[in-house]
């Protein structure tokens, strides 16, 4: 009596999550993405690029600078009116949009950062499923090999391959 063929192994496919593969395929948002290709698109970067210059804020102090004789003229309430309406809006515009744009860049770096963290993660899980894969490969040829032995054993010694297929509880008899 031959033993029976053990059961087919299970065999695990690998395939990556579709969001790894569409990972793979595209980089990092940056903020100037964000921002539609279009005319009003591109004047608002251009606008926002040149007004967000500490150069620009040195202008508009300049400027504000212009009407300060004006407002001394005027008393205490029209010194008041001018740093609030004039300095303070035109200057620190700029000084606002300098930070912005600092920010922005601080940002950017932490989504390439964290898409190359990403990217890293995936190529190494990548790796680490091909070496399973590899396990796997010579785990089954293994197990061809242990059952071509057992066939073997099985031919060459028929009384203990039939006392291997009896089943447990009959084993546990006392003779």
């Amino acid at each position: 009596m031959s033993t029976p063929a053990p059961s087919a192994p299970f065999r695990f496919v690998h395939e990556p999550p579709p969001a790894v593969v569409e990972h793979a395929n595209r980089k990092p948002v940056k903020v100037k993405d964000m921002h539609g290709p279009g005319f009003n698109g591109q004047i608002a970067i251009w606008l926002t690029n040149g007004v967000g210059t500490m150069w620009c804020a040195y202008a508009f102090a300049l400027l504000a600078l212009v009407a300060l004789p004006e407002a001394v003229h005027g008393g205490l309430l029209t010194i008041i009116q001018w740093i609030s309406q004039t300095f303070i809006q035109l200057v620190m515009l700029s000084v606002i949009m300098v930070g912005q744009n600092i920010l922005g860049a601080a940002s950017d770096k932490r989504a390439e950062d964290t898409y190359k963290d990403a990217a890293a993660t995936f190529a190494l899980a990548h790796r680490i499923q091909l070496h399973l894969d590899l396990q796997d490969q010579h785990l089954a040829a293994q197990d061809d090999r242990l059952a071509e032995m057992v066939q073997a054993l099985s031919v060459a010694f028929p009384i203990v391959a039939e006392h291997l297929a009896r089943p447990a509880t009959a084993e546990a008899k006392p003779q």
